[in-house]
Formats: C-alpha cells, sequence, structure tokens
C-alpha cells in the first residue's frame, strides 16, 4: 500500500514538474536549422519566424543555413541534437525528396523528426525560351513531333525541378532530354539563351526572368492558378492529374515532448495569420496552409508514397 501510494506521489510529482517546464518554455535560445543557403526561400521564412517568435517569447530563435547535400547535412546535424525542444529544423520538399533519391544516408525522416506545423507550399513555374513555345500544349506537341528534341533543365538529377519535368513528360507520353546544372540559377539562364528549352523553377526564382521578359511562363505545377501569375494556366488545366510543388515545415528531433511541440505549433499557427506575415509570404509566392501537427503527420505520408512512386518511375538514384 504504502508503495503505491509513493508511486502515485512520484507520479504527480513528475508531472507537475513537467508542466513547470513547459510552462517555462522557452527559457533560452533556439537553434533552428536550414538546409539551405542564406536567402534561399526556406531561409527567408525562418527569419521571418525568428523574429515574430522572438517578439512573441523574448528568447532568441538563431537561424542556422547549413546547405548540402540537398538539405541532408541539416537533418544529420538536427537528428543527433537533443530533444529538449531547442533545436529545430525546417523540413522541406527538397530534402523530403533527396531522402528517396540519395541511396548512402541514414536518416529516416518518419523516425527520426517529430512534426511541428506545415507552413507553406509554393508551385513551380513551367518556364519557357520565347522563341520555344508560346502556350504548354505548344511546348508538348513540339515534344510528341520530335521524341528528344525538348531539352530542360534542373538543380542536378533527383532534385524536385528535375522530377516536376519528369512528370510531365511522363504523363504526357513524350520523351524530352534532361540537362542537370549546378543550380536552378544557372539552368534558368540557359533556358533564357536557349541552350536548353524550358525548366522548372520555384515560383519566388523565375519570377523575375518571367517579368523580365526572358523566359515565358508556360504554367504553374500546382492545382490552382498562382497569386503572382494570375494569367498562367495550371499545368493540370492541359495534363489531368498533374501536380508538384514545393513546401516547408517545422520539425524537431523524435522524442522532444508533446507539450513543447504543440505550444510552438500553437505560437507559429498564430503567426501565420498575421497580415503583415501573410502579405510577407505572399510577396515569395508561398501559401500559407498552417493546420495541426496530426495534419502535418497526414502529409507526410502522403508525400513519402508520392515521392516513392516518382522517383521509381524516373529511376533515378545517386550514391
Amino acid at each position: 500500500m504504502h508503495v503505491l501510494k509513493g508511486l502515485a506521489v512520484f507520479a504527480v510529482s513528475f508531472l507537475m514538474l513537467a508542466q513547470a517546464a513547459q510552462a517555462a518554455y522557452p527559457d533560452k535560445p533556439i537553434r533552428l536549422v536550414v538546409g539551405s543557403a542564406a536567402g534561399s526561400g526556406p531561409d527567408i521564412i525562418a527569419r521571418l519566424m525568428s523574429e515574430r517568435l522572438h517578439a512573441a517569447w523574448g528568447q532568441r530563435v538563431v537561424v542556422d543555413p547549413r546547405p548540402g547535400v540537398a538539405g541532408l547535412l541539416s537533418a544529420d546535424i538536427v537528428q543527433r541534437a537533443a530533444p529538449d525542444g531547442y533545436t529545430w529544423m525546417m523540413l522541406t520538399s527538397q530534402l523530403f525528396i533527396a531522402t528517396s533519391v540519395f541511396s548512402n544516408h541514414k536518416i529516416n525522416l518518419a523516425r527520426d523528426f517529430s512534426s511541428v506545423i506545415f507552413i507553406g507550399s509554393v508551385p513551380f513555374v513551367v518556364s519557357a525560351h520565347p522563341a520555344v513555345a508560346k502556350t504548354l500544349p505548344d511546348l508538348i506537341e513540339t515534344a510528341r513531333k520530335s521524341p528528344g528534341s525538348i531539352r530542360y533543365g534542373s538543380a542536378g538529377a533527383g532534385g524536385a525541378e528535375h522530377l516536376s519535368a519528369f512528370l510531365l513528360g511522363h504523363l504526357t507520353k513524350t520523351q524530352m532530354v534532361h540537362v542537370p546544372y549546378k543550380g536552378i540559377p544557372q539552368a534558368l539562364a540557359e533556358t533564357a539563351s536557349r541552350e536548353v528549352h524550358f525548366s522548372n523553377a520555384v515560383l519566388p526564382v523565375a519570377l523575375p526572368q518571367v517579368q523580365g521578359g526572358r523566359v515565358r511562363a508556360l504554367g504553374v505545377t500546382t492545382r490552382k492558378r498562382a497569386a503572382l501569375l494570375p494569367d498562367v494556366p495550371t499545368v493540370a488545366e492541359h495534363v489531368p492529374g498533374y501536380e508538384m510543388f514545393g513546401w516547408y515545415s517545422l520539425v524537431a528531433p523524435s522524442g522532444t515532448p508533446p507539450a513543447i511541440l504543440d505550444k510552438v505549433n500553437a505560437e507559429v499557427a498564430r503567426i501565420i495569420k498575421e497580415p503583415a506575415v501573410i502579405d510577407q509570404l505572399k510577396n515569395i509566392g508561398v501559401e500559407i496552409t498552417g493546420g495541426s501537427r496530426a495534419d502535418l503527420d497526414a502529409f507526410r505520408a502522403d508525400q513519402t508514397r508520392r515521392n516513392l512512386e516518382l522517383v521509381k518511375l524516373s529511376g533515378v538514384e545517386v550514391k
């Protein structure tokens, strides 16, 4: 009887300590690791979140860009961090695809990272040299009439830009030639000089080239049209079933206390509803999502299935 009573007292004490720790969180700076270079879309979003969270909590959120191996470097760093709520990671579509394409890594996203919140998504823009095609059907028709004559650039084999263009060829049953570059800005520059015929670039990167007339936007890859390019049709308007997009979310090492994850989710969900934040994200083409941790869990499971199917279709594997 005394043992049971002692266990009950211990359990209550442990719960009170956990609640006290949760109430005090955060009581020191937080590290937010981003697997992209400073100035990239994920970095811009991370710094925006950092500013707002510092204002709300009085604790710094230090953005730590760790580009390399399509985000796998950042995942390795965060996976080994203590699951105490003071290390987060920006999980993006780039990293998600990389774990399906690169074979020489030990990261398991489902096992190693707990969902915090889905921040938002952004379309890719099918950007062609103005002399190549006026519309997406024009491009597809040329590819059908002359198999192998259409070349598209990307930021490298197995990246989102490559797979989004591959999916276009797969669904239209056309044979198009992939030309990898060191980065999507180079692929866009080669599109503008007609070394390749088109590239799929994330909207914030493609937009200046489109507005400057150096490339023509033939389609956006999301289900609905982009607010920044309202006159540009979706690819799905001409190719039923097509969808591909970039996305951004927050995760933490597995084992992070659920109460802390819930607190971060609630605060970020509040922040991304602020009019000023909505405007800043819309200016870089981001469609805000938000939602619960369970919503992000379900999205990640669906993306895992879709990516594995697409990577298998493409036959790409990078060692």
